[in-house]
């Protein structure tokens, strides 16, 4: 009788209605899902390499660090309590090699230009003694450089005066909240000993993250691009 069934064409059309019914909810579920995925994926700011001379470029660093534009947040140079090198001269602060790659960097940072530049830093020793090398001079402390918590991008740009490039001496924690903010994947966050994270903010307050430049690559990069 079952194949008597079967092997009718109308019972067989019947059958596969609702296969096909079924196949047709199961692909449209699947575009759902991926529609959403994709759509979610639009949203994350991934961090570009300002050490690639191309994607320096590209990013306009140089050009909204002339307008002024400019926000970059620096993490601290190399600890003492965390590194086999020697301490320059306290165990709560830096080594001696991570002195040497702060002022690496702080030539970096004054090819790029710091005469209208803001600066702040963290309270802590071993930030303070990293804004010393970078910048050749005593900078104002101020304790939300240290708190790092979800109020500090708010923090940060509302410190951000038109004009001025603001230069921040921070925490991984704090540029780690800030990247939070801006979407970027947890997998992109970590920022190494004395990078920078370079972030344009528009008249109307509003922060793009351009890329993040490592140590090892300010003077090679700043060189080819003639600054």
């Amino acid at each position: 009788m079952l194949s008597n069934t079967l092997d009718n064409p109308a019972s067989q059309a019947r059958l596969r209605r609702p296969l096909a019914r079924l196949a047709t909810g199961s692909a449209i579920g699947v575009l759902v899902v991926l529609t959403a995925l994709a759509a979610w994926l639009a949203t994350r700011t991934h961090i570009v390499d300002l050490g690639n001379e191309q994607q320096l470029s590209n990013s306009g660093l140089l050009q909204a660090w002339q307008d002024g534009a400019v926000l970059v947040m620096i993490r601290h140079a190399e600890r003492c309590d965390s590194a086999p090198g020697p301490c320059l001269n306290d165990s709560t602060g830096i080594t001696v090699a991570g002195s040497e790659a702060a002022t690496r960097v702080g030539q970096g940072l004054q090819r790029l230009g710091l005469a209208e530049a803001d600066m702040l830093v963290s309270p802590k020793l071993r930030t303070r003694q990293t804004a010393h090398y970078l910048l050749g001079q005593e900078v104002a402390t101020a304790d939300w450089l240290e708190t790092c918590d979800k109020q500090f991008a708010g923090e940060a740009l509302a410190r951000k005066r038109p004009g001025h490039n603001l230069v921040l001496v921070t925490h991984n924690g704090c540029i780690d909240h800030f990247q939070r903010q801006q979407h970027v994947p947890g997998g992109e966050r970590e920022s190494g000993y004395a990078s920078a994270l370079f972030v344009s903010v528009d008249g109307n307050g509003k922060a793009r993250i351009l890329g993040r430049m490592n140590e090892p690559e300010w003077q090679r990069v700043l060189a080819s691009t003639g600054r």
